[in-house]
């Protein structure tokens, strides 16, 4: 079944996105650390249990889209044909960008200062890093008959993933005026899968 649509024809925002935005929008009023669960809740107009079936720390909110790349990952990996390891990383990074809401962007990255973000949610971005990174160096030893934890896996994951997360930083910090993402990391990649797919 489609998504239901709301005005200008966009898709309905899931309920996780209204948790997640409730959230956003009270960590830039008072701050991370003073905001709670209930208030998140409250804001977004469902119950505290409703919150703990989409998110299981109040940290989580702020990773609502890295999560859903995080979790696409493997599947667009899986369904690639592409002979090349580091092209298909290439085109899974690229379908995942692709794929991301341009009216979603991460407050906990652009708007850091403000929201008073601590140690608590730089691990919690670091855990969800580790997963991209563990996803991808898996494919590329599958494909090469390394063991994932061996140089080049190690070295085309965080290569490709280094490149996208600066190209996801620099589309944050352009503002309104941004292209798609999909361009960004587009750019970045294309430099760094060449010189790699040539070793």
């Amino acid at each position: 079944m489609d998504e239901p649509m709301r005005r200008g024809g966009r898709p309905r925002r899931s309920s996780a996105e209204v948790l997640a935005d409730a959230a956003a929008e009270l960590f830039l009023e008072q701050g991370y650390a003073r905001t709670t669960v209930d208030q998140i809740a409250v804001r977004a107009g469902v119950s505290r249990a409703t919150f703990f079936n989409y998110f299981t720390a109040k940290s989580d909110v702020l990773w609502l889209d890295l999560d859903a790349a995080v979790a696409s990952l493997p599947g667009l990996l899986a369904a690639s044909t592409e002979p090349s390891a580091v092209r298909a990383v290439e085109e899974a990074l690229l379908a995942a960008a692709r794929a991301h809401d341009p009216e979603r962007v991460p407050w906990a990255i652009a708007q850091a200062e403000v929201m008073g973000i601590g140690p608590e949610l730089v691990a919690s971005v670091a855990t969800r890093v580790t997963a991209q990174h563990a996803t991808v160096a898996a494919f590329v030893a599958g494909r090469t008959g390394d063991h994932p934890a061996a140089l080049w896996p190690q070295t085309v994951s965080g290569a490709m993933l280094g490149a996208a997360g600066a190209a996801f930083g620099v589309w944050v910090a352009d503002g309104v005026a941004r292209d798609p993402l999909v361009h960004y990391v587009a750019a970045a990649l294309s430099p760094v899968a060449a010189g790699l797919d040539e070793v």
